[in-house]
């Protein structure tokens, strides 16, 4: 059987192989710990969900419009004046199926065969993969552990060349929890302007899970704002995973080229979803504020208890719910030659599955997941202790 050629250029993102590889050890009767995900362990808050039983009843189960309906557009405008500053019209914003297709759409907007992006290392899987879907070509930006995983302005400008189209880049970031300061993104964003060919597409949907201070966006600077492509979400900060719904803002042209893509694969996202989005973003912040702080506790605990396991280097990551320890020293023990094997020895051994740093650009690293309960990180750390001494013995 003879398949597109485009699907020997991608992978199944690690997070998505190793959670699928939990469920099936887990139906097997394995008491697998799954640290994989990026999935918060809440429940969606109940306002949302009795917006969601309301619009049913008031008959919200037809084909929305491709671009989101206009009350949700306003209250995605109204969200970024409020809380970010920024000025954008309705025409300005969309909805899709998630932040993943609110990317996707970007990508396949503004990238041409041959198009070099620049992303950042560590970065998120699945930005790699789709910018090969648009025939662009990947160039990665190392951020190493003594600067948080961050690259720096200079960085930037040494990277970009003539067929430079497109940087993609998060804050707070996943997998590292790293976020980029108002200076930093200020001094990033001198370079672009010498550069009015790049597009920036900002990923800000851990914005709300960020435990030093307020949310700062590259696209608060006048001089690229209309290049930047601001993507978020409902999935972390409300703890809407499974309901699906991502929006961007941008450029009308942009907005337009990406509704056009979008009619053309999945047409406006789950009505019921839009309608839920518009409590969600209009209501009670109080829920998301609650899981921030259980976010933050369940950091606190982690990095404290992983740098007490010899061999283990951890930042402090200061948002989203990852962290991402450097594993070096554990790489040639015994049958362990890549970051990789680690992860399948520590859910063999320890029965806790964590992702490979390969899979988001860093091959000395793993990511390990937060977002589940005290209870369940504290067992997960007494097995990968164990598990880690001994390899070490």
């Amino acid at each position: 059987m003879k398949l597109a050629n485009r699907l020997l250029k991608i992978d199944e993102p690690q997070t998505i192989r190793m959670a699928k590889l939990s469920r099936e050890l887990k139906s097997q009767g394995k008491d697998i710990i799954d640290l994989s995900l990026g999935e918060p362990d809440f429940k969606t808050p109940d306002h949302i969900i009795e917006a969601a039983i309301k619009a049913m009843h008031e008959g919200y189960t037809k084909y929305p419009p491709v671009a989101g309906f206009p009350e949700l557009r306003q209250a995605i405008v109204d969200k970024f004046k409020n809380d970010n500053h920024l000025s954008y019209a309705t025409d300005e914003v969309m909805v899709s199926t998630g932040a993943k297709q609110c990317i996707a759409n970007a990508v396949l907007s503004v990238v041409n065969e041959g198009d070099e992006v620049l992303i950042p290392a560590p970065f998120w899987v699945t930005y790699s993969d789709i910018v090969k879907l648009a025939d662009g070509v990947v160039v990665q930006l190392f951020g190493g552990f003594e600067n948080d995983f961050k690259i720096t302005a200079t960085q930037l400008e040494s990277a970009i060349t003539s067929k430079t189209k497109l940087f993609i880049f998060s804050s707070p970031c996943n997998p590292t929890g790293s976020i980029y300061s108002k200076e930093e993104l200020s001094a990033m964003a001198d370079v672009f302007a010498k550069h009015p060919n790049i597009f920036i597409i900002s990923d800000e949907i851990y914005e709300y899970i960020n435990f030093e201070g307020n949310h700062e966006s590259i696209a608060q600077f006048d001089a690229i704002k209309d290049r930047v492509i601001v993507i978020n979400g409902l999935s972390k900060a409300y703890a809407m995973t499974g309901w699906r719904l991502g929006y961007m803002a941008a450029n009308k042209e942009i907005i337009k080229a990406c509704e056009k893509i979008q009619s053309q694969i999945t047409s406006g996202a789950n009505s019921i979803t839009q309608r839920a989005a518009i409590a969600a973003l209009n209501g009670d912040k109080a829920p998301t504020q609650m899981m921030r702080q259980a976010f933050k506790e369940r950091r606190d605990f982690l990095v404290h208890a992983l740098r007490d396991i010899k061999g283990l280097k951890v930042n402090n990551p200061p948002g989203a719910f990852y962290v991402f320890p450097d594993v070096s020293y554990y790489i040639g023990k015994k049958d362990i030659h890549t970051a990789e094997d680690l992860c399948m020895y520590l859910l063999d051994a320890a029965q806790v599955s964590c992702v490979t740093g390969d899979a988001f650009g860093n091959p000395h690293c793993i990511r390990i997941s937060y977002a589940t309960s005290i209870d369940k990180l504290q067992e997960a750390v007494k097995r990968i202790k164990i598990a880690l001494e001994a390899l070490d013995a």
